[in-house]
């Protein structure tokens, strides 16, 4: 069963770290062609790309997390990191890993309509 699992959401301090996981569970994804990726949706809004890593290891960013958020997967294919430092108060939301099956760079890369899988989220609060 392909799934993708996501954790590690909780509540921080403004300017305080948290790290999300992503358990992933993707058989067709077992070749370099694919691009997983971390979105996030607050309250009200549309839901929009963070961070993303395709099979190259070539990661893009959105530009409000652009050194503070860093993204690694390790080398079994089976874990996605989000790292998230520096927590802001835009910050907060429900935040979803997907996977598409190809590599994505840039702006491609954080466009949701890419991702063909998807799991449900983890909670992320930032304290002021």
């Amino acid at each position: 069963q392909e799934e993708l699992v996501a954790s590690g959401g909780g509540s921080v301090q403004s300017g305080g770290s948290l790290t999300l996981s992503c358990a992933v569970s993707v058989s067709e994804y077992i070749n370099d062609r694919y691009t997983l990726g971390w979105f996030r949706q607050a309250s009200g809004k549309e839901r929009e790309g963070v961070a993303a890593i395709n099979g190259h290891r070539f990661t893009s960013f959105a530009d409000s997390v652009a050194g503070r958020f860093s993204i690694s997967q390790d080398n079994g294919k089976t874990m996605l990191i989000l790292l998230m430092n520096n927590l802001k108060p835009e910050d907060p939301a429900m935040y979803y890993c997907a996977a598409a099956p190809l590599r994505l760079y840039k702006e491609a890369a954080l466009q949701t309509t890419r991702y063909d899988k998807g799991g449900q989220g983890t909670q992320v609060t930032v304290a002021s």
